[in-house]
């Protein structure tokens, strides 16, 4: 089999050129309302909704040319059970600290209540929906495989390669990258198809990830991933 890779910092990616829809997943992370829809969670909290809605586009891109490429699609939503008994209290806490009004999560919101499991704002924004039979990964925080059934999904199958995209950069995409790399998969992050609330904050994770050779990955975009699988 032929090598294939992603141009990409600080290494060509994978790092073994083994790059085939078999082995490798699309992860879109919490594209949800609550992050990136009016009303929502983010939007709530007075952050700049231009941000978390940067990279819908770019993800739209990659979303259609890696389904038609026959890869592994995941979705993941970050949000809580309706009686809250997955919330830790001072998550609750920190919520409405930031919130207007002092109203954060589990509380009422205008897309229902924030980052609530089958609340509107909970949902993923129609433009990256799900299509039937995609994996969808319910998760209570940040990290894709903390409390989740990810791993064994993952390893069931054969993935290795993970692509990862979504928001926040800084906190669940950074976080799911850093649980991924202690697991032994191979990641890269597209920096495009990535944002966070603050725009420097984006732009440090990034950097991170680059030091020490690659210390959880690598970093590319959209355009070197279309132009590597060739859509």
């Amino acid at each position: 089999m032929s090598e294939l890779f992603i141009q990409a910092e600080p290494y060509m990616w994978p790092y073994d050129g083994a790059l085939t829809p078999g082995n490798t997943a699309l992860v879109i992370i919490d594209m949800q309302t609550d992050f990136c829809g009016i009303g929502g969670y983010v939007d709530k909290m007075g952050y700049d909704l231009s941000l978390t809605r940067a990279p819908i586009a770019p993800i739209k891109s990659v979303l259609s040319a890696m389904r038609a490429g026959g890869y592994t699609i995941i979705h993941t939503r970050e949000g809580h059970r309706p009686d809250l008994s997955d919330l830790p209290a001072n998550k609750r806490w920190r919520s409405r600290q930031i919130g207007t009004n002092g109203v954060g999560i589990g509380d009422d919101g205008p897309c229902g209540k924030i980052l609530v499991r089958g609340e509107a704002g909970w949902e993923i924004i129609p433009e990256l929906a799900p299509l039937p039979g995609e994996i969808i990964i319910d998760k209570p925080g940040k990290g894709s495989f903390c409390a989740t059934d990810l791993e064994l999904v993952l390893h069931t199958r054969g993935i290795r390669n993970l692509i990862l995209t979504g928001i926040t950069t800084d906190v669940c995409v950074h976080t799911t990258m850093r649980e991924a790399n202690d697991r032994g998969f191979e990641c890269v992050m597209l920096a495009d198809c990535c944002g966070a609330t603050d725009h420097n904050n984006h732009l440090a994770a990034l950097s991170m990830i680059k030091m020490q050779g690659g210390v959880f990955g690598a970093v590319s975009d959209s355009s070197s991933l279309l132009q590597a699988i060739g859509k």
